[in-house]
């Protein structure tokens, strides 16, 4: 059986568009043969998108203390369409913040905790002025999660 990993990245800059690419070629690198990989912006993911994974990456920009409102409007359009048929999802998160990205982690975990989703990883937060580090990291995010869908763990 084929277990779905969808990937939902806000993707405003450059810099942003290669985090959520790096997410994607780190789980399509791992070669899982039970795993596909879905990769949308929030505007383009939808109740079914979500309906149709066992397993999904968050990905946003801190935007004034907060979640983007593109990631925002996705769970405002998402959250009642999929609350009783995906408690427990797996999920991940990360954020590139030009501060600290705390608000922006607290806003996305208060969401997380009202569908009952499950963080299978700390919170990614790319701190501060662009460091090519952030690219391996969400890579090894985008195979973390990969790899806990084959093998069973979530």
């Amino acid at each position: 059986m084929t277990r779905t990993l969808l990937i939902v990245g806000h993707v405003p800059s450059p810099n942003t568009q290669r985090l959520r690419d790096a997410v994607e070629a780190g789980a399509r690198g791992l070669g899982a043969d039970g795993v596909s990989v879905r990769c949308l912006t929030p505007f383009e993911a939808g109740p079914a998108d979500v309906l149709g994974a066992q397993a999904i990456v968050l990905g946003t920009t801190e935007n004034l203390g907060y979640m983007s409102g593109a990631l925002k409007d996705f769970f405002d359009r998402t959250y009642y369409g999929v609350l009783e048929e995906r408690q427990g999802l797996p999920c991940a998160l990360y954020i590139r913040a030009g501060l600290d990205g705390t608000g922006t982690r607290r806003a996305v975990e208060s969401i997380l905790t009202g569908l009952r989703w499950k963080l299978v990883a700390d919170p990614l937060t790319f701190k501060g002025d662009w460091q090519e580090t952030f690219v391996e990291q969400a890579g090894e995010l985008g195979q973390l999660m990969a790899a806990g869908l084959e093998a069973g763990v979530f």
